[in-house]
């Protein structure tokens, strides 16, 4: 890609390899129903979206899954375990690929994620990696639960480049779902769905003239 200054990259992916499979079975056990419907890529129940907000806190996504899979004596580490089932872990060396394109371009993590998987996900990092957050790796991290915004919108995506002071036409977004990469063009960036497993990122970003 020609002219392109700033990376904004999503997490899951594209950096972090979650499955979906995984965690449909986990919440299937847990007794939810039509749990294709419940959970999945490209589409999901309103409490997802809720909990990436922080519009309700793990207390009340916990609730709300007792209530879909109707068993109130669910405990708070049976409903942890099976949502964060979806998390795999870093794959590749994907950390130093995010340190070498950090040196040609300005980057940017941008998540939809939720208070469990973040706590989970920065206890992995501290003891597999020995780092605390990924401020080593991007200008700057922004995660759903703190704005009160999510992907696909719009908003989300003004919002960073705005704070940021980033020209869209000089932007790439790279992400694993369509629908987010629909809304990154509605913004004006420029695009690249991630096709691949997240092990190959760096032969990826090679692809594309981006390394």
């Amino acid at each position: 890609m020609d002219n392109i200054k700033n990376i904004i990259f999503d997490y899951g992916n594209v950096i972090f390899a979650i499955d979906f499979l995984r965690t449909q079975n986990a919440l299937s056990q847990l007794g939810i129903p039509n749990v294709k419907e419940f959970f999945a890529h490209k589409g999901h129940n309103k409490l997802f979206d809720d909990f990436e907000t922080g519009s309700i806190t793990p207390a009340q996504f916990r609730d709300g899954i007792r209530k879909v899979a109707n068993k109130l004596d669910l405990t708070d580490e049976q409903i942890d375990d099976a949502w964060n089932s979806l998390l795999i872990g870093v794959s590749g060396n994907n950390h130093d690929v995010l340190l070498e394109v950090k040196q040609k371009y300005r980057t940017f993590l941008l998540s939809n994620n939720n208070k469990i998987h973040y706590d989970w996900i920065i206890a992995y990092l501290q003891k597999d990696f020995g780092f605390n957050n990924y401020d080593d790796f991007f200008e700057r991290a922004y995660f759903s639960q703190d704005t009160a915004m999510r992907k696909p919108n719009v908003e989300i995506f003004e919002m960073v480049l705005k704070e940021n002071n980033l020209n869209p036409a000089e932007t790439v977004f790279i992400d694993d779902s369509p629908q987010h990469i629909e809304g990154a063009k509605k913004a004006g960036l420029r695009t690249l769905l991630m096709d691949v497993h997240p092990e190959k990122l760096r032969n990826f970003l090679q692809l594309h003239k981006l390394l």
